[in-house]
């Protein structure tokens, strides 16, 4: 379901090609048994909440959309990475951990690491 604005439309894709359908799950499937890519981070963050079959329909999306864009405008595939969701906004992480152990009932004091 999808909603916007007090509208509430409907969740379900849209009829397509077959073969390209095919191809696409192929394809996602391949790239999320893959070490150190943007795709398999992607399907290992969304098959916990959304299970096997929503989390694969998201990296199909995902290859659909690059596939797009490097077709309309010649660049080339950059892959953001496997650690790209772990590295995108540390101060985030930080705080949501020291919360998660001060729920636990410990108390967090937190110091730069020395650089080597």
């Amino acid at each position: 379901m999808h909603q916007s604005a007090g509208r509430r439309r409907s969740g379900k894709t849209r009829k397509g090609s077959k073969w390209l359908d095919w191809t696409l799950e192929e394809s996602a499937l391949a790239a999320i048994r893959t070490k150190d890519v943007y795709l398999a981070a992607q399907y290992a963050r969304l098959k916990p909440r959304r299970g096997h079959k929503k989390a694969l329909g998201a990296v199909k999306h995902s290859i659909l959309c690059a596939c797009w864009h490097m077709l309309s405008t010649g660049e080339l595939y950059n892959d953001l990475g496997g650690d790209y969701f772990r590295k995108r906004d540390p101060e985030r992480t930080t705080k949501r951990l020291v919360t998660q152990l001060e729920a636990l009932g410990h108390t967090v004091t937190l110091q730069e690491a020395v650089a080597t």
